[in-house]
């Protein structure tokens, strides 16, 4: 018998581990994608997401695909109905001023935690972001940014299960914030620069109270605003 042979079951078990390995790499790349088109706005809430069209475009069996959609269902991205299919998440008026509820709570507690953490560098990336944010005059460049300034400040925390919490708050309301700072244009924005002012001065202090009382408000303020237009969760 040649010592060297491999059986049959540790051929197929190495097989099938290889297997594995390509499709869970085929379906966060797919992942990854179809994140950022939804966040990008070019895949709105209530969009089906047809499972034979991103097989088609990606190349790819329905396997990854499946594994893709449970990663974003994960991140609050989309809905996955039994033996129906996926689609865009959505929210009416209601759901987001609930989230925008927990926000005010949950993102203040994160970036209280985060302060003392907080490095040179993060704060230097924090003051940029600040600064083009205020030059923007493009919406999508400024949702952008402004979601980069947030998440970054928050990143020092040390706590795994609360900014996961956080990011995915984010990602569900990202349309309607993006719907919100549309209607009310660069110039609409001057109040919400100052309170990013504020607020990383209140960071470089390390005054964890001002910080969070700060982004609390921030964070509510947004949510009342919303409640000024229902019309957006009609579209």
């Amino acid at each position: 018998m040649d010592p060297f042979a491999v059986s049959p079951y540790a051929l197929r078990m190495a097989t099938q581990a290889v297997l594995l390995k390509k499709s869970g790499a085929a379906s966060q790349r797919i992942a990854d994608e179809l994140s950022q088109r939804i966040l990008d706005g070019d895949l709105a809430p209530g969009t089906r997401i047809r499972q034979e069209q991103i097989a088609e475009e990606f190349g790819v069996s329905r396997l990854p695909i499946r594994e893709a959609l449970r990663i974003l269902e994960s991140h609050g991205l989309v809905t996955l109905v039994a033996s129906s299919g996926a689609w865009v998440s959505s929210m009416n008026l209601a759901e987001c001023q609930e989230t925008y509820l927990i926000r005010e709570r949950v993102e203040p507690l994160a970036l209280g935690q985060a302060i003392d953490s907080v490095s040179t560098e993060t704060l230097d990336r924090l003051t940029r972001l600040a600064m083009e944010m205020e030059n923007c005059q493009v919406v999508e460049d400024f949702v952008e940014l402004d979601r980069e300034f947030h998440l970054l400040s928050f990143q020092d925390a040390g706590m795994p299960t609360l900014l996961e919490m956080v990011e995915r708050l984010w990602n569900t309301t990202q349309h309607y914030r993006r719907a919100y700072v549309q209607l009310i244009g660069p110039e609409g924005l001057e109040d919400t620069h100052l309170e990013h002012r504020l607020l990383l001065a209140a960071i470089r202090r390390r005054d964890i109270r001002s910080a969070e009382e700060l982004l609390a408000m921030h964070v509510r303020k947004t949510r009342i605003a919303l409640l000024d237009h229902p019309e957006i969760f009609d579209r």
